[in-house]
């Protein structure tokens, strides 16, 4: 399911950060940041029936485009600044950035992570050489952390999307795709905090007035159309999310006086979409993908992007550090929500041959089984019946819908399992 706002033109363009700031920071990292591709994409063309084009800024060094923020403000740093080092707080990719463009230019970093922050990603961060501590339960409880620390160490704390140093720096992403696509009509920019929002639009439409930029959040964290409804940043709920890059509960307030005025629509992205998303990236584009990279797809998928086909359209693909383990996950919930698995439950005899009649039903429709769970003790009154579950691959839904029918046919009492169908 997706969700719209369009946005009123007639807020206050707020002038902190300037195109001008954009096209010096473009500059000045560009010696240490991958210029990454902006192919077009003939699968997820057909797929939308849009004119695709994807910015593949998951090919950083991180695996993020938070390097180019990153790297930014760690190279505006007095020399005072550099001796003494850098403080942050993030959960992930910001961290990662900073990390690894502070060990490239000799800044010492130390990152607040919340204790529930992926292990694989703290050790990461210290492999590239930050001093990582773990505090509290929560991101703001880790942020409040990083503020004291800065006080009392006299760091300087660099934060994640509402810097103007870092605003500039994620700014230079649109420089980029204006340059190989100039033509574009739009640009979908996944959402959190707002800052690679509010510099896309910066640049983009500093250079192509008419060029539309669309902001997508998870509906899991829409922190930003809340902060729109209410004309200023509000805080807003955030539920869990396979887009956790952008489960933001309140946007910046800098980042969003600069993108309010200058972003066309907003779209929110449910979790079935985002993970469809992310299966399509993986088979399509061969694309291993995050959820908040995932959905800049996600919103061209639906019904609100109907309004875009055969229009050239650019895709932010602007993460792509997700967990094996999560990937795996999201594998199987975006092939049951496409109707490639199908789970449900039937009683069959448990005398010889049960078992081989339902198989028998589930081979000639042409599905094929992945696993059959058994429960006798637990299967009812009948001695000789016993309840499975049954998980099968099949083609589509249409293909669902009829092996239901010829297990109904054969006399198997089918009940599907709640979820995605």
């Amino acid at each position: 399911m997706i969700s719209s706002h369009d946005q009123d033109s007639s807020v206050p363009l707020d002038e902190s950060v300037t195109v001008g700031d954009i096209d010096a920071a473009a500059k000045r990292i560009g010696d240490g940041i991958y210029r990454s591709p902006c192919p077009p994409s003939i699968p997820l063309s057909e797929l939308t029936g849009c004119d695709v084009f994807c910015k593949l800024d998951l090919l950083q060094r991180t695996g993020s485009f938070k390097e180019r923020g990153a790297r930014n403000a760690l190279l505006l740093l007095n020399e005072s600044q550099k001796n003494s080092g850098v403080i942050a707080a993030s959960a992930g990719n910001h961290a990662l950035g900073l990390a690894y463009h502070g060990k490239l230019l000799k800044i010492p970093v130390t990152v607040v992570m919340p204790r529930f922050a992926p292990l694989v990603k703290v050790a990461t961060c210290r492999r590239l050489g930050a001093t990582v501590l773990l505090h509290g339960e929560t991101f703001d409880e880790a942020r409040q952390h990083a503020v004291e620390l800065a006080s009392e160490n006299r760091l300087r704390l660099i934060h994640g999307f509402d810097d103007v140093e870092i605003i500039a720096g994620q700014g230079t992403t649109a420089v980029e795709i204006l340059e190989d696509v100039p033509d574009a009509d739009a640009i979908i920019v996944p959402t959190g905090g707002a800052g690679l929002l509010a510099g896309v639009a910066i640049a983009a439409k500093a250079r192509r007035p008419d060029i539309k930029i669309i902001a997508v959040e998870a509906a899991a964290a829409a922190s930003f159309t809340a902060s729109l409804a209410a004309g200023k940043p509000v805080d807003a709920p955030v539920r869990p999310t396979l887009a956790d890059g952008l489960a933001v509960g309140r946007v910046g307030e800098r980042a969003f006086a600069l993108a309010a005025p200058r972003v066309d629509r907003v779209l929110t992205v449910d979790e079935q979409l985002l993970s469809l998303a992310v299966l399509r990236l993986l088979e399509l584009e061969k694309t291993s993908c995050e959820g908040a990279g995932a959905a800049a797809l996600a919103a061209i998928m639906g019904a609100a992007g109907q309004d875009l086909k055969g229009l050239k359209v650019v895709l932010l693909l602007c993460g792509g550090n997700i967990d094996p383990t999560v990937l795996h996950r999201v594998i199987d919930h975006g092939l049951a929500v496409d109707g490639r698995l199908w789970r449900f439950t039937a009683t069959v005899s448990d005398r010889p041959g049960g078992m081989a009649r339902l198989t028998q039903v589930i081979a000639d429709a042409g599905a094929s089984v992945l696993e059959i769970n058994h429960d006798r003790a637990f299967s009812g009154p009948e001695v000789f019946s016993t309840t499975v579950e049954v998980t099968v691959e099949t083609a589509d839904q249409d293909h669902i819908d009829a092996l239901n029918k010829q297990l109904h046919e054969a006399g198997f009492g089918v009940v599907p399992a709640t979820g995605c169908h």
